[in-house]
């Protein structure tokens, strides 16, 4: 409100409802513009944590194949090997490891689920070493992610 001097009276003039719809519009426009990006970096800096999480994850598990005679954890056991110790053959022991501090986190589903398929959040091949992360198909094409790195959720 604007406080008006006129002499001795003091009058108060309030805001007309067509002000206050001009300065509500205004703010409907600008949220349509912003909102969208803010909602777009989210995406960004989720699939940004993946593709760090899985860099650092390949590392640890050549590291692993290094210590263990050319060999990759099962999909069974890969989660349990590579944050414990194990011998060379990859039993329970003390000559390696831990690798990792803690299952990675997917960023879109905060799971760990390793599966040898696309049904878990990370899909592992135990013959290979590969390990991808699960994602929805919108975020592949979106981002145009490399399938080396992902696969799509079912």
């Amino acid at each position: 409100m604007i406080q008006v001097q006129a002499g001795r009276d003091a009058r108060w003039r309030a805001f007309t409802l067509v002000e206050i719809l001009i300065v509500v519009v205004i703010l409907a426009i600008l949220a349509v513009i912003v909102i969208p990006r803010f909602s777009n970096a989210t995406d960004t800096a989720r699939i940004n944590s993946l593709l760090t999480h899985l860099h650092s994850l390949r590392k640890q598990m050549e590291v692993y194949r290094f210590d263990h005679d050319d060999e990759y954890p099962t999909v069974d056991q890969l989660w349990g090997n590579l944050t414990g110790q194990t011998a060379t053959d990859g039993t329970a022991g003390t000559a390696h490891g831990p690798y990792i501090g803690k299952p990675p986190v997917k960023p879109f589903t905060l799971g760990t689920a390793v599966a040898a398929d696309n049904s878990g959040d990370w899909q592992y091949d135990d013959a290979t070493g590969r390990i991808k992360a699960v994602v929805p198909a919108t975020l592949v094409t979106k981002h145009n992610l490399s399938t080396d790195d992902v696969v799509a959720a079912p």
